[in-house]
């Protein structure tokens, strides 16, 4: 089987990550006799110091003429800061590159070589965390009009809307379902309802759609009751399928329950629209660009390698090659021999790889 995807390291240890986890790739794509055609372009800063422009034509070529797209990180802080918000890499880029795709899935897995990482106490996580956070991607807050700031000091004003239709919402909560069917049939929709008019049709959807899928079990939580129980018992929990904002937040909560925000995978998924055509689905770790550590070999390859079985999962349906990639990453991070310094160790970026492509060579 080919698979063409297009490989965009972006800023920091983007750069690093991506390198590390295609090596992972090479190495499981060749045992099972697979062609990689990657074809890389630059994306970011590192577009714009070479073509003016954090998303140049060449780069949205390169992604429109591949079935997926592997991301590294973009954004630099310092310099991010001499653009204006509407043209800073981050919104030119990632929000340009993620559109038609609605759906964001992130993987928080805890193994048990790396309980003593997870900051809560081990009866809280004795059974382990295995958490799938499905997040609406396009609407809400970050999406509605109007939004801005007006006036002039000291009388200014600022709004953001807060938007849902029911097609926006019905089609993220079908994701939920099908999601919970291949897992544990356990399905947490988080929302606001007891404030928030979008919540309320939100939970009025969710409990519709309940009736149409009686195999899930559904439970409802408000998001700040979420965030706490999150920590109080989160190996409680299995799939949660949330709007926007909210999924932004306890995504990154959940992170810090794997150890370590480098190690979280994420998949940004579409559908097809009205035409057939369905936008090309984005893949990133969820960590940033990170330059205090950049060109140093210290970042953590986990989240990016783990980003890769997802895409195997989801756009190429290679499941056992998904699974050989996890079985392999994990069973580095249980020995606990090679850990980055995110997690408490000292191996480096290419270290981390090289441990999980040798115990490649013994998953079958």
């Amino acid at each position: 089987m080919e698979l063409n995807i297009a490989v965009l390291p972006g800023d920091g240890i983007g750069v690093e990550v991506v390198a590390a986890a295609m090596r992972v790739l090479d190495a499981v794509a060749h045992k099972a006799g697979h062609k990689i055609n990657a074809v890389y372009g630059d994306i970011g800063w590192a577009a714009i110091d070479k073509h003016g422009d954090a998303l140049p034509a060449a780069t949205r070529d390169i992604c429109n003429r591949s079935q997926a797209i592997l991301f590294g990180a973009v954004g630099l802080p310092d310099r991010d800061k001499t653009l204006p918000q509407a043209k800073r890499p981050e919104r030119v880029a990632l929000l340009e590159l993620r559109k038609g795709l609605f759906a964001n899935l992130r993987h928080v897995v805890l193994p048990a070589g790396l309980a003593n990482r997870c900051p809560l106490k081990n009866e809280l996580i004795a059974r382990g965390i295995d958490i799938m956070i499905i997040r609406e991607l396009t609407g809400g807050l970050y999406y509605g009009q109007p939004q801005g700031v007006t006036g002039a000091a000291p009388h200014r004003s600022a709004v953001d809307t807060l938007a849902y239709s029911e097609h926006e919402i019905r089609r993220i909560l079908r994701v939920g379902f099908e999601t919970a069917r291949k897992r544990r049939k356990r399905l947490l929709s988080v929302d606001k309802a007891n404030i928030l008019a979008t919540s309320q049709l939100w939970r009025e959807i969710a409990t519709d759609m309940a009736k149409e899928n009686p195999d899930i079990r559904l439970e409802h939580m408000y998001v700040d009751n979420a965030s706490m129980q999150l920590l109080r018992r989160p190996s409680e929990f299995d799939v949660i399928v949330t709007e926007n904002t909210f999924g932004d937040i306890l995504s990154d909560e959940a992170s810090m329950l794997a150890g370590s925000i480098g190690r979280v995978p994420s998949a940004c998924l579409g559908e097809p629209d009205a035409k057939g055509h369905t936008a090309v689905p984005f893949y990133e770790p969820i960590h940033g660009s990170a330059p205090d550590i950049a060109g140093q070999n210290k970042a953590n390859p986990v989240g990016t390698i783990l980003t890769l079985a997802m895409m195997l999962t989801y756009t190429f349906n290679l499941t056992h090659e998904a699974k050989a990639i996890e079985q392999a990453t994990f069973e580095v991070l249980n020995a606990g021999q090679v850990v980055t310094g995110d997690l408490g160790g000292s191996a480096t970026c290419s270290q981390m790889a090289d441990a999980i492509i040798a115990a490649l060579k013994h998953v079958k």
